[in-house]
């Protein structure tokens, strides 16, 4: 637990001398959040708030509070342990049972079935195979770029951010070429709104669930008695066992479901935080772009600096729900069972007491166990294909158009302002016309 009286935290002021607390979830608040997060660590690091959708919840804001919090056994990501009734939880965000058939995945479940699909997932999704399709992301990298390239100018979101990712893990799932324009209909629908239970958002919802049953199906049934290099993820998920279990079909649906979607928002907003972060801190930029360059490119600062930027601008804000199961302490708040918390890792990935200088982007910082991927049990299963991308797309972008730049002021830019995910709306970059042939980074 953080001790109050650490020499990177200053001493608490006096009820009189602590300034007034600033509003969270306004528009103000997502275009610049770190202010209100610096009151929070200081003067309320366990908050208990009322969300924009009406339910009451704990920001745990402080490093190692969060880090606690994120671990904790008695946090239970199950809904079920909320206690408001269940036709409430679809109006406030907190998933319901409407949505149940694509709920059942890794982030809505505890141990033992976490601990069970995880193996089975873990046996399919692995690092090698992560590996093996970086030249498949270099190439979808570099044809969208091709489209822009020649032009001068590019929403960097909407041309480059969104359909990377979406492309990418439909290829990595296995999803066909001719399909994919349907999975990023699907997929913008719900960026766009949020993730809510009615209206257009359910609809996406259920044409992507049905599409994944059908094509599960069918991919089990055509499923070669060996694997054949480069079996694509919907199929490794089918192959995988553990001492005869396999996934069932509606469990193997909702796990693409989840690599789709959560990885698939993460990216963009790791793509555009990121590139924006770069484009207004020119000293940083310059360096990355000098290591990428010179003596046959040095990727060490690629990969450092892509952690830091996880850490300082990273593209999930809160961690996804959690809910006391018993009286859980944190931070010397009690919670009492059934309270929702949220783990702000924005927050914590800024406390000065983990980070030296925690408010200045540092591509070569090393010392950097920021919480952008989670921790615990839940960190995240698909941290190694968004740092392929991140780093793919950023190292790309800076060595086929070295002078991009801003085309409007930042004042001018407009932030997606979710409980969960933080990022750009769009980003217009301006740069000097090149030649529309992929040279890959």
């Amino acid at each position: 637990m953080t001790d109050p009286n650490h020499p990177n935290h200053p001493p608490r002021q006096t009820p009189a001398d602590v300034p007034p607390a600033p509003a969270l979830f306004t528009w103000e608040f997502a275009t610049d959040p770190y202010p209100a997060y610096a009151w929070l660590r200081e003067h309320a690091p366990v908050h208990r708030t009322v969300l924009p959708s009406g339910v009451e919840a704990w920001l745990v804001t402080r490093y190692a509070d969060a880090k606690q919090a994120l671990a904790d056994a008695r946090l239970s990501k199950n809904p079920a342990h909320h206690d408001e009734p269940a036709h409430a939880r679809g109006r406030t965000g907190i998933p319901g049972e409407r949505k149940a058939e694509l709920m059942t995945h890794l982030l809505n479940i505890d141990p033992p079935d976490h601990t069970r699909l995880r193996r089975l997932v873990s046996k399919a999704f692995t690092p090698r195979r992560v590996a093996e399709f970086a030249p498949r992301v270099q190439e979808l990298t570099d044809r969208l770029i091709d489209r822009f390239a020649a032009e001068g100018r590019a929403d960097l979101i909407h041309d480059f951010a969104f359909p990377l990712p979406i492309y990418a893990i439909c290829d990595l799932l296995g999803v066909p070429e001719e399909d994919q324009d349907d999975f990023r209909d699907w997929a913008g629908m719900m960026i766009r709104h949020g993730g809510g239970p009615r209206g257009g958002v359910a609809r996406s919802v259920k044409k992507m669930r049905g599409y994944l049953l059908e094509l599960i199906h069918r991919k089990r049934a055509e499923l070669p008695a060996e694997p054949a290099p480069g079996e694509d993820l919907i199929s490794g998920l089918i192959r995988a066992s553990d001492h005869g279990e396999h996934l069932t079909e509606n469990e193997a649906a909702a796990m693409a479901f989840i690599l789709l979607f959560a990885g698939f928002e993460t990216t963009v907003n790791l793509i555009g935080n990121g590139m924006y972060a770069l484009l207004t801190h020119p000293t940083q930029r310059e360096a990355l772009q000098r290591s990428l360059t010179e003596d046959g490119g040095d990727r060490v600062l690629l990969a450092t600096g892509v952690e830091e930027l996880l850490r300082y601008d990273g593209p999930v804000e809160l961690a996804t729900w959690r809910f006391a199961t018993e009286p859980v302490g944190i931070g010397g708040q009690d919670i009492a069972p059934g309270d929702p918390v949220l783990v702000v890792l924005a927050a914590a990935d800024r406390d000065p007491a983990r980070f030296t200088d925690p408010d200045t982007l540092d591509l070569s910082r090393r010392d950097n166990q920021h919480l952008g991927y989670g921790h615990g049990i839940h960190y995240c299963l698909g941290a190694p294909l968004a740092r392929l991308e991140g780093q793919t797309a950023l190292a790309t972008l800076l060595t086929r158009l070295p002078d991009l730049r801003l085309a409007v002021e930042p004042a001018e830019l407009r932030w997606r302002g979710g409980l969960i995910m933080r990022g750009l709306r769009t980003l217009p970059v301006e740069f000097t016309p090149a030649s529309a042939a992929g040279s890959g980074a």
